[in-house]
């Protein structure tokens, strides 16, 4: 892919101000008030009650409807959750809960709101419904969930939803976009750390390729989350604190031909002293290394050798090589060469090396060689440790090949393949009705698939002697709990009909009250503490559920008294 303006950068500043986005085309050019915040996340009123209106038609519909049946007092309770695992995986991240409950914690209809409903619902409508919206919020709304980043499994609500039924019906589609791509993108970015290592660093830059604005700031907010160190999409960084990089694309380096452009030209050493003319003391060094490598010099380009030193006088601490928009090994590498070589001798240190195209990790190894040549020659051990960034439209198959053969490659940038998420573009979620008016409801269908669980539940992950979960066990809520050491039956989803024995090693519950009384219940972490828990939760996974290809399935099961539920509305039905 093209590279975002300003590159991959190693070092640099972290920008703070974290912030929900809800960006919309009516309010893209609004300034962002901190009037509100919940959990790190700031929310114009204004903007609290417009996404009232982000919802399908139909919640309006059944909101009618129920009003006009007398139903819509009646308590009720939906389970969000998701049917499969995202890319053929074993697990995906749970995400966008802080932005759930910013969104409940502001939801209410306007008059404009209702009035556009007014006008979106068939004539004859009573008029007694619209003066019922204004009284609607989520004053009366409770929402247990699964704490942000946990790893999730299929059919384990990562939302448990209850309150007045209109109130909770109308909430659906809302919830379910905003849980829905961040939980993708979450996941896809895990994957994508997975399969680079601990030690690489990797950068978000799909800005340019994400699905609008507000598909942009989401990719890079989740995808740190997912294990990304950086983003290229400064708003993000100024939103959400993510730490940005960037330096110069090919643009930079082409907009030069000559040394004779540069200006200024003089640089002070590093420790202080007087300025030297840096363009010459560059050519000096760069006929040094052209030597050393042997490359002819005069096959070097001099507008390239011009854009290097300019940045270089420019940010003298901060020097990164874009070395690939003529040739990588005849003219790229020997510029970044003789530039970093002219900052080493004023006391600065290159930051890094950066390619955008061609076979990413045969050059980079090529590159390390003629780094270390540079460090043995001119006695600089740092120099053949500069760290080395790619990009270049990185995918899940290129990093497979990275980790065989890509181990000169210390920074990785990814854009188009983590924010569109192309080999699966929705997770999608479901939010379904499990109790209504104290009576279990389930959808019965042909599709053994999409039949839901009925009843309020309660989930416990359960783990094994080495602290490692090998089952989510769902169980209704007026049930006792598992308990460690002691032997439970359980029948797994999906699986055989005869019931499995277990014995945890240690139980633990799942979901925790968030919302309730139309307020945010539970102190909720900040983004980087959504992060670690993401990565710790990963940790605590076995291997063969990680894998990435074939993982071996996650448990999940169902208690005795679900189980005997299930089969008699089952039956029932028929």
């Amino acid at each position: 892919m093209g590279s975002p303006a300003g590159g991959l950068q190693l070092p640099g500043a972290l920008a703070a101000g974290p912030s929900c986005h809800w960006l919309r085309a009516a309010t893209w050019h609004s300034s962002w008030s901190p009037a509100s915040q919940v959990g790190g996340c700031r929310m114009e009123p204004g903007r609290r009650s417009r996404l009232a209106l982000l919802t399908d038609l139909y919640q309006f519909t059944m909101a009618y409807g129920y009003w006009r049946a007398g139903r819509h007092w009646e308590p009720a309770e939906f389970e969000l959750s998701f049917r499969r695992c995202p890319f053929q995986g074993g697990f995906a991240l749970g995400a966008g809960l802080g932005e759930c409950l910013a969104f409940l914690r502001g939801f209410s209809l306007s008059q404009a709101d209702i009035e556009y409903v007014r006008s979106a619902l068939p004539s004859g409508t009573d008029e007694a419904f619209f003066d019922y919206l204004r009284t609607v919020d989520a004053s009366e709304v409770t929402v247990a969930a699964v704490p942000e980043g946990s790893v999730v499994f299929p059919r384990v609500p990562l939302l448990q939803v209850k309150g007045p039924l209109l109130v909770v019906q109308l909430l659906e589609s809302t919830l379910l976009c905003l849980v829905n791509y961040a939980s993708l993108v979450a996941t896809n970015a895990a994957r994508f750390r997975l399969l680079a290592g601990p030690d690489k660093k990797l950068m978000e830059m799909g800005l340019r390729r994400a699905q609008g604005p507000d598909g942009a700031l989401s990719a890079s907010k989740y995808s740190y989350v997912g294990g990304f160190d950086f983003t290229s999409n400064v708003l993000a960084g100024q939103l959400y604190g993510i730490p940005v990089r960037g330096t110069v694309a090919h643009s930079y380096v082409v907009s030069f031909s000559a040394l004779a452009e540069v200006q200024p030209r003089m640089l002070a050493p590093r420790a202080g002293g007087e300025p030297v003319d840096f363009p010459c003391l560059a050519t000096t060094w760069l006929e040094r290394a052209c030597q050393l490598l042997r490359v002819p010099r005069e096959g070097v380009n001099e507008g390239e050798l011009a854009a290097f030193v300019s940045y270089a006088i420019t940010f003298p601490c901060s020097f990164q090589g874009l070395v690939d928009t003529y040739s990588v090994m005849r003219s790229g590498v020997p510029n970044f060469c003789g530039v970093a070589l002219a900052l080493a001798q004023l006391g600065y240190r290159a930051i890094g090396v950066r390619l955008d195209s061609g076979d990413l990790a045969r050059q980079a190894a090529a590159i390390r060689r003629m780094l270390r040549a540079c460090s043995v020659q001119f006695q600089l051990p740092w120099f053949e440790a500069v760290p080395i960034a790619v990009s270049n439209d990185v995918s899940e198959q290129s990093l497979e090949a990275f980790g065989t053969e890509g181990s000169d490659i210390d920074m990785i940038g990814i854009g188009t393949h983590l924010v569109t998420c192309p080999q699966q573009p929705s997770l999608g979620c479901i939010y379904k009705l499990v109790q209504v008016n104290g009576r279990p409801r389930m959808k019965l269908t042909e599709e053994e698939e999409k039949m839901t669980l009925p009843g309020c539940k309660a989930a416990y992950r359960l783990r094994d002697a080495a602290g490692r979960p090998f089952m989510d066990l769902l169980a209704l809520a007026d049930e006792s709990p598992p308990r460690a050491g002691q032997e439970l039956e359980a029948w797994v989803l999906g699986a055989s009909p005869e019931a499995l024995r277990v014995i945890p090693a240690a139980v633990e519950t799942l979901h925790r009250t968030y919302f309730k009384d139309g307020q945010v219940c539970e102190p909720l972490p900040s983004l980087p503490e959504v992060r670690s828990h993401a990565a710790a939760s990963l940790r605590s996974l076995g291997p063969a559920h990680k894998r990435l290809r074939e993982p071996e399935p996650y448990q999940v099961a169902m208690t005795e008294k679900l189980h005997v539920l299930l089969q008699t509305l089952r039956q029932a039905s028929q």
